[in-house]
């Protein structure tokens, strides 16, 4: 990954990671916490594709498992959201523009489904049987419910963010020049709408012509 997208997807699920630990897991909502660092992991993995998508997933998964208070062992989530975070990226739009809403909903619908129920599958494989006890089911639904409410509020802007991340006048033109100058004139002329050389080349030939039609009125009172 481009350094830009790491220091933005850092910046991102710290936040959304600590929002969750100290708003929505306090809530004492019924059956499974807002899980706002996947809805994380999705808006930016429908920007930036499945390989983003799955090193963002797996950052924050063993972010959030060496987060306290976890209860579970490390890269268990990791591995979670390494997953889903590979496959909401197989869902990335045509040229990164949304037409419906319904995608993303069906993404952020199927990502709670498949964390959940693979969280509670690689516990199950390491003697973890808490999801048994609370009810697989209930915890499905509502995972599932809590994370299409919040979804609308989230998933759009994180898009947004890393969209503007990644048309960075800038960047783009850094890459394309490569040297200090070409990234100035590209920032004037695309950025601005100035265009250095053809405004010199302009007053250039609009000096000429002056001069053309002062020489034309000299000989014209010669003449006279």
């Amino acid at each position: 990954m481009r350094v830009n997208r790491v220091i933005l997807s850092a910046a991102l699920v710290v936040l959304a990671l600590v929002v969750q630990v100290s708003v929505l897991a306090r809530l004492q909502l019924p059956g499974a916490v807002p899980d706002l660092v996947l809805l994380t992991v999705v808006g930016l993995a429908l920007v930036y594709g499945h390989l983003g998508g799955a090193f963002v997933g797996f950052g924050a998964g063993l972010l959030t498992d060496l987060a306290p208070p976890a209860d579970h062992a490390a890269g268990r989530y990791a591995l979670v959201l390494c997953v889903i975070g590979y496959l909401a990226g197989l869902a990335k739009p045509d040229h990164g523009r949304l037409r419906t809403a319904a995608g993303p909903m069906l993404v952020v619908v199927g990502a709670a489904i498949g964390s959940t129920l693979l969280y509670a599958t690689v516990g199950a494989l390491v003697g973890d049987t808490a999801a048994r006890h609370v009810g697989l089911p209930s915890l499905v639904f509502t995972a599932t419910l809590y994370d299409l409410l919040l979804a609308p509020f989230t998933v759009p802007l994180i898009m947004a963010i890393a969209r503007r991340a990644e048309n960075d006048p800038l960047a783009e033109t850094a890459g394309q020049g490569g040297a200090p100058g070409n990234i100035t004139s590209g920032w004037l002329s695309g950025g601005t709408g100035l265009r250095i050389g053809g405004q010199r080349g302009g007053l250039r030939v609009k000096a000429a012509r002056n001069r053309a039609a002062r020489a034309g009125r000299i000989k014209g009172v010669k003449r006279l």
